[in-house]
C-alpha cells in the first residue's frame, strides 16, 4: 500500500467524520446557543439548563438523521471493503 492511498483513505474518513457528525454539532450548537441567549436574557444561571436541552437536541437529531448517517457509513465501509484487494495489489 502506497502513502498516497494510505493519505487518500485517511483524507475520506475524516470527511465522513464531519459528515457523520455535522447534523448532531450543528443542533446541539444551535440549542446551546438558543439556551445561552435565553440565560443571559433572564438571569438564570443554573449549569443542568444549559445541558440538558443539548443533550435531547443531540438525541433528537440521532433519531432523525440515524438512517441516513448508518447508511453513509455503510457505504464507506462497503467501499473500502470492495476496492480491498484492488488497493492492497
Amino acid at each position: 500500500m502506497s502513502s498516497e492511498i494510505v493519505i487518500q483513505l485517511a483524507q475520506e474518513a475524516l470527511m465522513m467524520v464531519m459528515l457523520v457528525s455535522a447534523p448532531m454539532l450543528g443542533l446541539g450548537l444551535i440549542v446551546g446557543l438558543m439556551v445561552s441567549i435565553f440565560q443571559a436574557t433572564t438571569s438564570i444561571q443554573e449549569q443542568t439548563l444549559a445541558f440538558i436541552p443539548k443533550i435531547i437536541a443531540v438525541f433528537v437529531a440521532i433519531l432523525i438523521f440515524g438512517p441516513w448517517m448508518l447508511r453513509l457509513m455503510v457505504e464507506f465501509v462497503t467501499g473500502i471493503l470492495v476496492n480491498l484487494p484492488q488497493r492492497i495489489g
